[in-house]
């Protein structure tokens, strides 16, 4: 047996935790000396004060985890239980990085004021494009919301034309609707020269009779400092827009996450 201090050291937990877990219930020792009251556990108990520390870090209260317990759930279940967890912390961690460049992206824009790219706006025409693609529904216009669902669609894209054997013919292409309570339908699209491809929707893309675009480099979600240069130009120079703007990428090296594509932007435009 093993006193509590050497049992506390080899299922890495404090003292004090040990004596809570005695105190509810949850991990009483093993023996208890009637006169001295020190407390002993055996080296077997470590499987449950593991199954006790993995339910209570997964998010469980401890009256929970005791009820987990008496089900007396096997080392399969629990590991699925953990898995769970994971992925749910992983997710999250992954929404708090978006949300941090986020706001760091809207720190650079407030740092920026008054010194946006404006000269590196060009107006042009953009032809006609057909395209194949698919569209789903993000809960609003940010990248966090924008990005896990746009991203799955060009790779079922890339698949059924590679299926097909449908040439790319240009850059792939997202563009934007609003719909009514807020929520964006987002279109992932590609530029091809066939008539048809299994599973995917053709669509022609109007012409743009006169659209202000950007290049911009680097992650989408820092893009919003080039839309609002755009939107500043925009306004300076008596027009107004006409539309999300379309997202031409350029350049998208694969294995460098973001950092070094390209995009052009596309906004149409009128004379206000």
């Amino acid at each position: 047996m093993f006193s509590i201090g050497d049992f506390a050291r080899l299922g890495r937990v404090s003292v004090r935790m040990l004596r809570h877990y005695d105190a509810i219930g949850l991990l009483p020792p093993a023996h208890v000396d009637r006169y001295t009251g020190y407390r002993s556990y055996q080296a077997a108990q470590l499987a449950r004060l593991n199954r006790v520390v993995a339910l209570k870090d997964l998010g469980f209260t401890l009256d929970q985890v005791a009820r987990i317990l008496d089900e007396k759930l096997s080392a399969e279940e629990l590991h699925g239980m953990v898995r769970l967890r994971r992925a749910q912390l992983e997710a999250q961690i992954d929404a708090d990085l978006a949300r941090l460049r986020g706001v760091e992206s809207r720190l650079r824009m407030i740092e920026r004021e008054g010194a946006m790219r404006t000269a590196e706006i060009v107006v042009k025409q953009v032809p006609a494009v057909r395209v194949a693609e698919l569209s789903a529904v993000a809960a609003s216009y940010e990248p966090g919301d924008i990005g896990p669902v746009i991203q799955p669609l060009y790779d079922r894209i890339m698949e059924r034309m590679e299926a097909a054997g449908s040439p790319f013919a240009g850059p792939s292409i997202a563009y934007y609707l609003p719909l009514g309570d807020g929520t964006v339908e987002v279109h992932a699209a590609f530029p091809v020269t066939v008539a048809s491809v299994p599973g995917l929707t053709m669509v022609d893309l109007p012409a743009l009779a006169e659209a202000a675009t950007l290049v911009h480099h680097g992650p989408l979600d820092t893009a919003d400092a080039s839309i609002q240069a755009m939107a500043h130009w925009i306004e300076d120079n008596g027009y107004r827009s006409r539309g999300l703007s379309r997202e031409v990428y350029l350049h998208c090296p694969p294995d460098t996450g973001q950092a070094d594509w390209v995009t052009e932007l596309q906004m149409e435009i009128a004379k206000a």
